[in-house]
């Protein structure tokens, strides 16, 4: 079946806020939506995330299954038991291991591509380009035969997603290999990636969730079958923890919750390192103070390390080339602005019809300390579609 050479909507990538996007737009009733992915298995969230613990609460996940009538119409006809059932056992207050959540969305996935106003388009796109009607029109390398095509379209949508950052260091890296945060995040991966029996020194960038995570399995690990590995882990500022105050959450979007928050009071605060379980392969490298002790931390304790893993946040994964009649857009130029969901150039014109949301695009929030945070997580991705999609 070829795409129809003209839809409503053309949303790039199918993780939880390309399926978030389509719920919307099939609720909002736009028409055909033309839907592009290599794999509709739920994003890097299923293929590098299953074994991570969430930071998001059960009930959360399930008012995002929830969140739509498509979505709803979709568990109504999926026969049980399957993941949405799954889900529903679980304590709703607490957190869970994501490949529930990757299950719930894979789930999803499967009954929305079956209906009528989707077309699922196994692909990749190589560029879009917006001509003087407004319209876009969409080049599509299709995965399954298909060649290339082109689809127009008034609404662009990226959701796109993000990678973990890598940054340079002040040492050669000759002296160490980069590990990637997806395998230390991955336990089963993990094991198979560091050598047992030779001794490895890991060095851990990094005190958010991420960096948490990859200390607590880098922990488990020397505890149990890699006994020869120890850590440093360099860290400029103390432990931050997400606080609940009264119908808000500080730090919600930047602050430890969930596995990772216990594992931090319980063994990596100051008061507990010395005498914690992981404070036996965990050595600090206290990198406060300024760029200047930073960088000679690093060449002091660097060069003894085999390892080097990164947890210092995620870049936009690459888009496609975007073009404005013919001339291509300078991706520099671009503005994402959050509170309309789309994006401006640096005149501060808006740009026509172009869209985002997901890790990659998310929404700008402020607590009411003054705080400025981004939200990503699923539920947060959907509370902005739904505020933004209907003006789209």
């Amino acid at each position: 079946m070829t795409p129809p050479k003209r839809c409503a909507a053309v949303v790039v990538g199918a993780g939880p806020a390309g399926l978030a996007v389509v719920g919307n737009l099939l609720e909002n009733q736009l028409g055909k939506i033309v839907w592009i992915d290599p794999y509709f298995q739920a994003g890097r969230l299923n293929r590098k995330y299953r074994e991570v613990p969430s930071n998001t609460k059960v009930a959360l996940f399930q008012a995002f299954a929830t969140a739509t009538q498509p979505f709803r119409s979709v568990i109504s006809s999926t026969r049980v038991p399957n993941a949405f059932t799954t889900m529903a056992k679980l304590d709703q207050e607490k957190t869970c291991h994501l490949h529930h959540a990757a299950d719930v969305v894979r789930a999803l996935t499967d009954g929305i591509v079956k209906m009528d106003q989707v077309y699922a388009c196994r692909g990749r796109v190589s560029a879009a380009n917006l001509d003087h009607t407004r319209s876009w029109t969409v080049r599509i390398q299709g995965l399954d035969s298909q060649g290339e095509t082109e689809v127009s379209t008034p609404r662009l949508i990226l959701c796109t997603g993000s990678s973990p950052t890598e940054v340079p260091v002040p040492v050669s890296d000759g002296s160490f290999k980069r590990l990637d945060l997806d395998i230390v995040l991955k336990p089963s991966e993990l094991a198979s990636t560091i050598p047992r029996s030779s001794p490895s020194t890991i060095a851990v960038v990094g005190a958010s969730h991420s960096a948490i995570l990859a200390l607590l399995n880098l922990v488990d690990l020397a505890r149990t079958s890699h006994p020869h590995v120890h850590i440093k882990w360099f860290t400029r500022h103390p432990l931050r923890y997400a606080e609940y105050m009264d119908g808000w959450i500080l730090r919600d979007n930047t602050g430890l919750k969930g596995r990772a928050a216990d594992f931090a009071r319980q063994q990596l605060e100051d008061s507990a390192l010395s005498t914690s379980e992981a404070g036996r392969v965990i050595t600090k490298i206290d990198c406060s103070g300024g760029p200047e002790k930073e960088t000679a931390q690093y060449r002091r304790h660097l060069p003894s390390c085999s390892y080097l893993v990164q947890a210092v946040g995620y870049t936009r994964d690459p888009l496609p080339d975007l073009l404005l009649d013919g001339v291509a857009l300078s991706l520099d130029s671009l503005n994402w602005d959050s509170s309309f969901g789309g994006f401006t150039d640096r005149n501060g014109r808006v740009i026509p019809g172009l869209h985002g949301a997901g890790i990659a695009f998310p929404e700008r929030v402020v607590d009411p300390y003054g705080n400025v945070e981004h939200a990503v997580g699923f539920f947060k991705f959907m509370k902005f579609l739904k505020r933004v999609s209907p003006q789209w």
